[in-house]
């Protein structure tokens, strides 16, 4: 499914007002935490007391890769986040970022949940607005371009940003990162030939 038009522009100018609100870089490691909190959304784990043991255990104990996370309405209008406290620090990351996107782009929801796979929603289009702007908001074009051109690799990404490997893989190819940094060093190569 294809995004809608200019809808890649969009979340480029989201994250750049995002990040500007929070006082970092483009080229630095976005706290989705820290997002969340500006925003008013209050981010809890399953190890709340006001939860139920027996699903505590089933989501953390028994089968903790169908549940990632949670965007839970609150009326009137307010909304909070859970996420599996089970998980890797930086899958968290990634799901609270996701649940995040939902917030800044106003979708309209019920209840959305993430697994392993991605967010359950009913509306497609929704669920790939939120992560092409998640991933956007954890390693912005600009910043997946410099990196490329400083030769970093897909390991080095997902350290320096505190995100997966496959997001960071995800991420650089999305972005064209790479071609475009390919590109840039073939002209610098055949400019210095040319003045040699």
């Amino acid at each position: 499914m294809a995004l809608r038009r200019g809808f890649r522009k969009e979340a480029r100018e989201i994250t750049l007002e995002v990040r500007e609100e929070l006082g970092i870089g483009v080229f630095a490691a976005l706290d989705p935490y820290a997002l969340a909190e500006l925003y008013g959304i209050e981010v809890m784990d399953l190890s709340h007391p006001c939860l139920p043991p027996e699903s505590v255990r089933y989501f953390t104990e028994k089968r903790p890769h169908v549940f990632s996370g949670a965007l839970v309405p609150l009326q009137p209008s307010g909304a909070f986040i859970i996420e599996n406290h089970v998980h890797h620090p930086r899958r968290r990351r990634a799901t609270v970022a996701h649940e995040m996107a939902h917030v800044l782009l106003e979708h309209p929801f019920s209840f959305t949940l993430t697994d392993d796979t991605g967010c359950r929603a009913a509306v497609a289009e929704i669920e790939e607005e939120a992560t092409e702007l998640s991933g956007e908001l954890l390693i912005p074009t600009g910043a997946a371009r410099t990196a490329a051109l400083k030769g970093w690799s897909d390991q080095l990404v997902a350290s320096y940003f505190r995100v997966s490997v496959p997001m960071a893989r995800w991420r650089m190819n999305k972005t064209g990162a790479r071609k475009i940094a390919a590109r840039s060093w073939h002209r610098q190569a055949q400019e210095h030939a040319a003045s040699a």
